[in-house]
Formats: structure tokens, C-alpha cells, sequence
């Protein structure tokens, strides 16, 4: 069976937990092992450790099936799920630190350098907080980001930004996951003290941004690890957010189809609810196309060994986030044209709504960068901005 295949198998499964999962501020253990169980979360993860090893499209559409009936899975099942894709990068000791007593171990993360980074000899010392570790509860380790120290790119010095793995002994979880959205992704803070890093459970960001040739590709050579870190994690949180918005509209559709009106006319029956819910479908098939087409094309290039450069990140970037912002403002379009009953908490349209105005608050969604970037491409202006 084909992971968009299990996805819909299991989507039933997945919808019915959706307010168990939200009552406990984290995915109930039912909702996480239909995710592991699946494949989901193992999707990426090498073949060599029974993972899934699958092409990125097929990751692409399974998340935005689990998304359109539960947004908090999709979310977790996104961001966890690139995880052990960015493992496979990592020196081969550290991956099998993480999965040779059990290759179904998953850790969570959390990138926003707001911790502290110091060399010392053999590695690194990590101590501070770091906020919004999704699906923590329920993994081993975390990746968590820190800068330290500067490199020279393309005549500029650049901080140095990194990724350390932190086996679960290191670190506590602080339970502070009272949110209005994705309630059931258990985003918490992560508190570390004085922790060591052995060198081998660190990566650089700027080898994963300058196409350096990283250690992991020595034992996991599939096409799979050929592609940019950057692209690969902007992917799954932006399709996340693209399927939690296509339940959104299932959702407003079933609401307002038979919807009467003040006036005594039927909503389905008006011109401007007509033209605010074709502008929505249409925006949200236009961004979900590019996202797969860009999927297919980084795929056919990762196959050819051919490099992904900094503009092409950049512009495959802007694509997802740009469709993930009108796709957003056209939701919102039809939030402000439905039922006054959508202001209830219990309502699914509110519900809805508010996940996907969580997942779209997400820093790496955030489309700006990225426009200037594009922009300054297609001007050829005398400096571009430099995305990662």
C-alpha cells in the first residue's frame, strides 16, 4: 500500500482522535502509533534501519491527506518525519547512537538558535530554552539549533548556525503548551543545562547551504539525501499547512452549502460567497500543484546528482510560502463569511481556523526573505539576499 494510500486508510482514525488530542495538549498514544505504525514518521528515515526511504513526493501528499483531517498529526507527522531524514546526514555513529537498540526512536526539535553554543574539546556545550519542540513527549532525543562561531560565504562572514542532537537524559521538557491552535501538537520548551555534544552529534547549517559532501551520504547514498535541508523542512511544514487548510474549506463547504441567509436565501445561492469560495479551491489547488511540481523536479535533480544552488532554494522557498500566504488570506475570506456560530470554541470552523493560523505563524514560513531574495534575482540587483 502506498503511504497516500495509508494516509486515507487511517484518516477516519486520525479525525476521531482530533479532540482527545487536543484535550491533552499533545497527540494521544492512539494518534502517534497510527503515525509510527504507518510508516509516517519513518517515511524518510534510510532503508538500512527499516525506514521508509520513499521519494519526497510520496512524503509531500501523504502529510497533506493526514493534515486535512487532523492538522495537529500533520504537523507532527511533517516536522518529526524530516527528522530522521536529517539523522541520515549526520556521522554514521550518531545514527546508530539514536537507532541500533531501536530504529523506531524518533526525536523532536527545535532550531531557533535562543540557547547558547560553546566549543570545547571533543564537541560542544549546549545550555538555555528553546520553544516549540512539536511531539516531544513522545521522542527520544531533540535537534535543537544554536550559533557558534563565523564562516566565510561567498566573501561575507556568516554566523555559524548549527543543529546538536541531544540524547533524552540531557535535557527536561517544560510543559508550558496552553495555545488557541494545533493544541495537540505538545509544542513545549526545551531546557538544557550545561550539556555536552560530542562532535559527530553536530551539523552545520552552511554545509547543508554550500553543498558540502556531508558524512551520512557515505553510508546512505540514495537520491533522498541529496536534497537541501532547507527545502526539505520549509516542504513539510508548508504542506502541512496546505492540507490543514484544504480540511478548513471541506469543512466551511459542508457548513455553508445548505446555510440559510438573513435574507432568506440560500449562502450557496450568492455571488459574492460563490466567488470567495472558488477564489480559496483555487488558490489552494495553484499552491498544492507547485509544491508537487517543485518536489518532482528537486527529485529528478537529486537522481542526476545535480547541486540544488542558493537561488533555486530560494525560489522553490517562496513558491510554498507564498501559496501558504494566499492560500491564508483566502481563508480568511471565507472565516469572515461564515455562520456567526464559527465564533463557538466547539465549532469545527473555529477549530479549524485557528490551526491553521498556528501553523502559518511558523518563523520558516514567514515569505518576506524570500521575496526580496526572488526579487532581487529577477532585477539583478547588485546584492542578494542571502536564504539558507
Amino acid at each position: 500500500m502506498s503511504l497516500v494510500a495509508q494516509a486515507r486508510r487511517i484518516a477516519p482514525l486520525l479525525a476521531a482522535n482530533c479532540g482527545e488530542d487536543d484535550r491533552r495538549r499533545r497527540l494521544s498514544d492512539s494518534s502517534w502509533k497510527l503515525l509510527l505504525d504507518g510508516g509516517f514518521l519513518r517515511a524518510l528515515q534510510p532503508g538500512r534501519f527499516g525506514g521508509g526511504e520513499v521519494p519526497l513526493l510520496d512524503f509531500v501528499d501523504a502529510m497533506i491527506e493526514i493534515s486535512r483531517v487532523s492538522p495537529s498529526a500533520g504537523w507532527v507527522a511533517g516536522v518529526i518525519g524530516v527528522h530522521p531524514w536529517q539523522l541520515a546526514l549526520f556521522n554514521d555513529k550518531a545514527q546508530r547512537e539514536m537507532w541500533d537498540g531501536d530504529p523506531t526512536a524518533m526525536h523532536s526539535s527545535s532550531y531557533n538558535p535562543t540557547g547558547k553554543a560553546e566549543k570545547v574539546p571533543g564537541g560542544y556545550k549546549l545550555s538555555g530554552r528553546w520553544s516549540f519542540s512539536s511531539g516531544c513527549d513522545h521522542c527520544r532525543g531533540v535537534m535543537l539549533g544554536a550559533l557558534c562561531g563565523s564562516r566565510e560565504i561567498g566573501g561575507n562572514q556568516v554566523r555559524d548556525f548549527r543543529s546538536f542532537l541531544l540524547l533524552s537524559d540531557q535535557y527536561r521538557i517544560d510543559d508550558n503548551w496552553h495555545v488557541a491552535g494545533l493544541k495537540g501538537t505538545g509544542s513545549k520548551d526545551i531546557v538544557v543545562e550545561d550539556a555536552f555534544i560530542p562532535e559527530y552529534r553536530t551539523q552545520s547549517h552552511l554545509d547543508y547551504a554550500t553543498n558540502l559532501p556531508l558524512p551520512g551520504q557515505e553510508v546512505n547514498q540514495g537520491p533522498l539525501y541529496r536534497l537541501p535541508w532547507s527545502v526539505v523542512f520549509n516542504m513539510a511544514i508548508a504542506v502541512s499547512a496546505l492540507g490543514s487548510a484544504r480540511g478548513f474549506v471541506d469543512a466551511w463547504i459542508v457548513a455553508t452549502r445548505d446555510r440559510k441567509l438573513g435574507s432568506g436565501g440560500r449562502a450557496a445561492d450568492d455571488a459574492l460567497i460563490q466567488e470567495r469560495i472558488a477564489t480559496a479551491t483555487w488558490y489552494l489547488d495553484a499552491s498544492i500543484t507547485r509544491v508537487r511540481a517543485d518536489a518532482i523536479e528537486l527529485w529528478q535533480m537529486a537522481e542526476a546528482r545535480e547541486p540544488v544552488s542558493m537561488q533555486q532554494r530560494a525560489q522553490v522557498r517562496w513558491n510554498m510560502n507564498r501559496g501558504c500566504e494566499l492560500v491564508g488570506q483566502a481563508v480568511a475570506s471565507l472565516f469572515r463569511a461564515a455562520s456567526g456560530r464559527s465564533i463557538f470554541l466547539s465549532d469545527p470552523i473555529q477549530r479549524r481556523f485557528q490551526d491553521l493560523q498556528a501553523a502559518l505563524a511558523h518563523a520558516y514560513l514567514t515569505p518576506d526573505l524570500l521575496a526580496r531574495a526572488v526579487g532581487g534575482m529577477i532585477l539583478g540587483a547588485t546584492k542578494l539576499e542571502m536564504v539558507f
